[in-house]
């Protein structure tokens, strides 16, 4: 289930459709727009089976990227940080320190693999946490809407 909240665009609804996909085939579970202990909100996060966790900011166009700079601060929050976009924006333009994703919404590849920045295991738990208990409460919602 992508959480549709009427801020993403088409465009990054299926950059979105299609990273996760790709997660899913690399044995990733995902969730999106989870919220983080900052504040901030990451497009989507993925938990592997041996408990990393990356995070995924989507960027439909270069003018979503150049307009957004919070993206900085996610990587206190994951082990290893990637931007997810369609072939409508150079790749160029991505930064460097950060893992890359070119999606559509059938799939998507990996063209930069991110660098691993192991997270802090108190930090770790948290995420965890947090991204387990999301998870559990959309899927009750699905059942049980009126609660």
């Amino acid at each position: 289930m992508t959480l549709v909240d009427g801020r993403q665009s088409d465009a990054a609804a299926a950059i979105a459709r299609g990273a996760r996909r790709l997660m899913r085939s690399l044995g990733l579970s995902t969730v999106t727009e989870l919220g983080l202990r900052d504040g901030r909100r990451a497009d989507i996060v993925g938990l592997a089976p041996d408990g990393e966790l990356w995070i995924v900011e989507v960027k439909s166009c270069p003018a979503d990227f150049r307009a957004d700079h919070k993206w900085r601060d996610y990587s206190a929050h994951c082990d290893r940080l990637y931007f997810a976009i369609s072939d409508a924006t150079p790749p160029q333009i991505m930064p460097e320190d950060a893992g890359l994703i070119l999606a559509d919404r059938f799939g998507a590849a990996i063209l930069r693999e991110a660098d691993k920045r192991p997270l802090a295991p108190a930090t770790r738990r948290a995420m965890m946490l947090r991204f387990a208990t999301v998870a559990a409460d959309r899927l009750h919602r699905l059942v049980d809407p009126e609660f």
